[in-house]
């Protein structure tokens, strides 16, 4: 099948679900052409299955802004035509189903369906505010098939939007495979020479993410015991974060590490993940962290319940309760058994519910629905092909 995937290319969830999506479907012999205005951040280049199609915005001076939607739209539709793909898998509402919505409006009178994947704050944060509201539902009611990454968006959508089509929940994923606990005794004795336990937390650094409050649960783990705090990621909110790390007197204990593509190689190492943002719709990283044997302590919001078992994967606090999430860590810190116990639950419960093997088929029998609802299956083969 071939398919075209839109996604934001900068380091967030939505994003990255987007190309692990097109690598997976890809391995699985499908053809994904990727459209966008820059690589995606997990896509190291282009393969005999997998292609990328830069979007280019023209700069005139009577725009204040380049016109992306417009853009990104003429770019799908050419896209379409000259690979002659099956259909348009869009992530995250705003502008990308817009976009879509108006290639397939050129594209007429041949079909050219569109899926719209919601992952979180295109509904709750941008979708929600009143000027974007309005767009927003008509994109998602107008999209031949929407998919949630978790139960609580897709009810939030339908609530908030008054949404009466159906909307599929296809959770996150990761791959088992490549995620798993990997020692690296050479590293782990670099960031931890006397044996500390490791804390890590891994996100785009954005306001949500609270990664104040990450620096704040370990210096009161810090204040208990010695420890190391490996931080992965970047954004607007690292300055207050290493601001309070000096302020703290910590920079010995708390390493930056800036983005990582190979971030399973790092999250081997950690003996515990945080993850304390206000919202989380799935909690992508968490759910990687698990698939590495590693216990998490995160917020009870959004999606994460539905990831994390209190008490049997890691614990659930209120959001910007520190001392809570302090106290949970050093529980599992100071009882080794017991973070080896949970880390290794975390993995099973990982394998169980959100491995590719098991979701990826999911979005094929989605794609494979879409396409005779809408009459666009003639030659769309969506089984899968057999492994080259």
């Amino acid at each position: 099948m071939k398919i075209g995937i839109t996604c934001y290319p900068t380091y967030g969830g939505s994003g990255v679900v987007a190309t692990e999506l097109g690598i997976e479907l890809a391995a699985r012999g499908h053809e994904i052409h990727f459209i966008s205005y820059a690589m995606p951040i997990r896509l190291s280049g282009e393969t005999e299955r997998i292609h990328f199609h830069e979007v280019e915005t023209t700069t005139y001076p009577l725009f204040d802004h380049p016109p992306y939607t417009l853009s990104l739209a003429t770019k799908m539709l050419e896209v379409a035509e000259s690979a002659g793909l099956d259909l348009l898998h869009v992530h995250y509402a705003i502008p990308h189903s817009v976009s879509a919505l108006l290639a397939r409006m050129m594209a007429a009178p041949r079909r050219l369906p569109f899926i719209t994947t919601l992952h979180g704050t295109d509904i709750t944060l941008v979708g929600s505010d009143s000027s974007y509201l309005p767009i927003t539902r008509f994109s998602i009611e107008q999209s031949d098939g929407v998919t949630s990454i978790s139960n609580y968006l897709r009810d939030r959508t339908i609530k908030e939007f008054e949404i009466k089509r159906p909307i599929e929940v296809i959770p996150n994923f990761v791959n088992c495979d490549l995620y798993k606990r990997v020692e690296n005794p050479e590293l782990r004795a670099k960031w931890a020479p006397n044996g500390e336990p490791i804390l890590m937390h891994l996100s785009n650094f954005r306001p949500v993410k609270r990664i104040t409050d990450v620096v704040e649960i370990f210096g009161l783990v810090r204040e208990k015991i010695p420890a190391k705090l490996a931080m992965i990621g970047d954004g607007p909110d690292r300055g207050a974060a290493e601001y309070s790390v000096r302020k703290k007197k910590l920079q010995k204990d708390v390493y930056f590490l800036g983005k990582q593509d190979r971030v399973q190689e790092k999250l081997g190492l950690a003996d515990l993940f945080l993850m304390p943002s206000d919202l989380e719709s799935f909690g992508l990283a968490a759910l990687e962290a698990m698939a590495c044997e590693v216990p998490v302590v995160a917020t009870k919001v959004g999606g994460l319940p539905e990831v994390v078992t209190q008490g049997v994967d890691g614990y659930l606090v209120e959001p910007r309760d520190v001392e809570a999430a302090a106290k949970y860590a050093l529980e599992i810190l100071t009882r080794p058994d017991r973070g080896r116990a949970m880390g290794q639950q975390a993995r099973i419960d990982a394998r169980r519910r959100y491995c590719s093997n098991d979701v990826i088929p999911q979005y094929e029998a989605y794609y494979q629905k879409v396409l005779n609802s809408t009459g666009s299956a003639a030659r769309a083969e969506i089984s899968a092909p057999a492994h080259s």
